[in-house]
């Protein structure tokens, strides 16, 4: 089983984006497996597809990921961007489609304010599909196609509804904020329902987002975005801490840790090469 750490740049009100670069280079220099950019609108994070366009160019190993909010795009043109970026990064391209946050600013802007947005997912990832694959859709015929054949799409989520559609047409599953017992029963629920379709997940095919604090004395309810109850599945307060967090997950069959800090570093630099020195030789 491959383990693959990656890192999550929350955005650039935590980063600045004439920063964005020096920090590609220090995950490259580090090790790390990949870089992630999650999309929001609001939230003063990166657009995704220009960072990550940026970030292929400026370091030749990086893998590229990010949780990308699909429903509300035109399926041809992003089926078309994509392709590029996966052309252009020579296949470095990692996916996970999410709805989009339950905000309702974020719904409007997203362009779904109202009704399931996850029913786009039914409707166009065949078609997204059929495209990087080089089929005729509508008149339509991509080219570039992606360099990766599949180019393949992991889903979130933790819901049933959503764990029954990461069995049925996603290629992998990645939530958050999810204790090790649900992502282990969500696991299990995602490989039954490939199994009803005749389908199979492949076992290295299985993520979590995890966040780190660096101060172990910080005290858990100062932490946003955090579950109810115990957090220490999901958050973890120091980065010893945080090395035996990923050691559980992996130890689960996990195999793809994305991680990210709960607060922005001070220094970024300094605070990634502890970080590496943590949890970079956990990979296999």
């Amino acid at each position: 089983m491959k383990v693959r750490i990656g890192f999550a740049i929350g955005g650039q009100r935590a980063l600045g984006i004439e920063r964005y670069g020096a920090v590609l280079d220090d995950l490259d220099r580090l090790r790390f497996d990949s870089v992630w950019l999650p999309e929001t609108f609001l939230s003063g994070t990166f657009d995704p597809l220009v960072g990550l366009a940026y970030a292929a160019a400026r370091t030749p190993r990086l893998k590229l990921g990010t949780h990308l909010v699909a429903p509300g795009r035109n399926v041809f043109q992003l089926a078309k961007s994509l392709a590029n970026l996966d052309q252009l990064s020579s296949g470095r391209l990692l996916l996970v489609f999410v709805p989009g946050l339950t905000d309702a600013a974020e719904r409007s802007v997203q362009g779904m304010p109202a009704g399931d947005r996850t029913v786009w997912f039914d409707a166009n990832l065949p078609l997204l599909r059929a495209l990087w694959r080089g089929d005729e859709v509508e008149g339509a015929r991509l080219e570039p196609r992606p360099w990766q054949q599949p180019l393949e799409v992991w889903l979130g989520g933790k819901g049933a509804a959503s764990l029954r559609r990461a069995g049925r047409i996603g290629d992998g599953w990645l939530p958050g904020l999810v204790t090790l017992d649900e992502a282990i029963a969500g696991r299990e629920a995602v490989e039954r329902a490939a199994a009803e379709h005749g389908r199979q997940i492949s076992p290295e095919h299985f993520g979590i987002n995890l966040s780190y604090v660096l101060d172990a004395a910080t005290p858990p309810a100062s932490v946003p975005q955090r579950p109810a109850g115990d957090t220490r599945d999901i958050v973890a307060f120091g980065l010893p801490a945080l090395r035996g967090l990923v050691g559980r997950w992996v130890a689960a069959g996990f195999t793809k840790i994305v991680v990210r800090p709960v607060f922005p570093p001070a220094d970024w630099s300094a605070e990634l090469a502890q970080l590496a020195d943590a949890v970079v030789d956990l990979q296999t």
